[in-house]
């Protein structure tokens, strides 16, 4: 990287991978959402709420790799090449000792977790027959998260697009043999989605590991030494990823919570979200893309020496994800239908969803700009803020959620109507944060 802030042309080439990567992998959620929508509402249902529980507690290990990504990029952006094979290695470690002790958790007290919290049997047995199968996909799933956080630290994100495609390919063929049993295979239902997802994820891990071994310089990285456990490297990494883990994990935690409330209200409300909330993800691709993208280039310009640079950098990929944001907006706005129908043939599951889809569609213009600024914050390695911001947005959104759901009893797109509170506040005090400059004490 040059000593002139970013260009817009810089960002974009480390953004677009990630996008690229990103739509790949999403394929691998409107696929299971499309496929289970014609299973039936349960099934829909029962995904959603299983596929949240699994992702908030998985959040724990992802958020340890953006924390080792803040690391990596911090140190790439001093040269110092050796650290970042020694922060990789070690993260490795302390990812397959957790991903175990989740394993752990998930099998044996998801039931227990997960009773009190969902009132329709079918949902609740339904998200068992979901979880039993899913969770073998974590002892693949850290592997793919260290080193998408190693590429993304590094800014050599190409391969993340080669990644994906591989992810998403296998997942979707799996999909259609498994769930409506074709090639000769047994018609699984919602079992075979979450087999499918598991068989996605360990082909993304063999593929990424062989790249890595064959086309990475390892030695310039120090990568891959696979020495003793060193304790000092990863807790220097856990000073900075605990938080993010927290945040992660609140986050997810936060909408599934979200969904809790949602499933008081019945399978049909229940549907409808489901159906908004693979679309949601799928159309904020490019805002989860540029935030790595902030969070990376962020730690990097500080590990130059270069803090002046930071609110810059921030301005430049916010302008650049606000206009590619409101290009998808206003080309969804024309077309809900159509995108729809890609969850479900019901017309009248279609009808009622639309003004949910409106509601989320204006949500995501807020989001374009918060989630920068979020990053931004987390890029710096204020890791505990970051935290703290997030645990305030979520508290005010439940608030808001729980009283027009349950105490007022509004239609489903009015709850929906939450996102703007969350998108608001987290990005007033993300800004606060940067403006104060508090951040430029950092040292890691």
């Amino acid at each position: 990287m040059s000593q002139r802030l970013p260009s817009y042309r810089k960002i974009w080439d480390i953004s677009l991978p990630i996008i690229l990567s990103l739509v790949a992998q999403n394929v691998v959620n409107v696929t299971d959402t499309a496929f289970l929508g014609r299973v039936g509402e349960v099934e829909l249902g029962a995904a959603a709420l299983a596929g949240l529980f699994y992702i908030s507690l998985f959040m724990l290990v992802f958020g340890f790799g953006i924390g080792a990504q803040i690391l990596i990029a911090r140190r790439n952006g001093e040269k110092n090449y050796a650290d970042i094979g020694r922060i990789t290695d070690n993260s490795l470690y302390f990812l397959t000792f957790l991903g175990l002790l989740l394993f752990l958790v998930i099998k044996f007290f998801s039931p227990y977790m997960l009773r009190p919290m969902i009132a329709s049997d079918a949902v609740y047995s339904a998200s068992l027959d979901f979880l039993q199968y899913r969770i073998y996909g974590l002892f693949f799933a850290f592997a793919n998260v260290l080193l998408r956080s190693f590429y993304i630290g590094t800014t050599n994100t190409r391969v993340l697009t080669y990644n994906a495609l591989i992810m998403a390919g296998v997942n979707v063929l799996l999909d259609y043999v498994l769930i409506f049993g074709h090639l000769g295979f047994p018609a699984m239902g919602i079992k075979g989605a979450a087999i499918a997802s598991v068989i996605a994820e360990l082909a993304s891990a063999i593929f990424f590991f062989t790249y890595t071994f064959h086309r990475v310089n390892l030695h310039h990285y120090n990568l891959f030494r696979f020495g003793r456990f060193d304790w000092k490297v990863v807790r220097t990494t856990l000073e900075i990823s605990v938080f993010v883990m927290l945040q992660y994990f609140l986050s997810l935690a936060g909408w599934f919570v979200f969904f809790m409330i949602i499933e008081k209200m019945g399978e049909r409300p229940l549907a409808i979200s489901n159906i908004i909330r693979s679309a949601y993800i799928v159309l904020m691709i490019p805002v989860f893309a540029f935030g790595s993208t902030t969070n990376s280039l962020v730690s990097n310009v500080i590990g130059q020496g270069r803090p002046d640079y930071v609110i810059p950098l921030i301005k430049k990929v916010a302008l650049m994800n606000f206009i590619l944001i409101g290009s998808v907006v206003l080309v969804s706005a024309f077309i809900p239908r159509i995108l729809i129908s890609v969850y479900t043939s019901d017309p009248e599951l279609i009808s009622q969803t639309i003004p949910s889809f409106y509601v989320v569609m204006s949500a995501l213009l807020l989001f374009s700009f918060s989630s920068i600024l979020f990053n931004g914050v987390s890029g710096t390695a204020n890791t505990a803020t970051a935290l703290l911001i997030e645990f305030a947005t979520i508290a005010v959104y439940l608030i808001v959620a729980w009283v027009l759901a349950v105490r007022m009893n509004l239609e489903i797109e009015l709850v929906w109507t939450s996102e703007y509170i969350y998108f608001m506040v987290l990005s007033l005090l993300s800004f606060l944060y940067l403006k104060s400059g508090k951040w430029r004490k950092k040292l890691i």
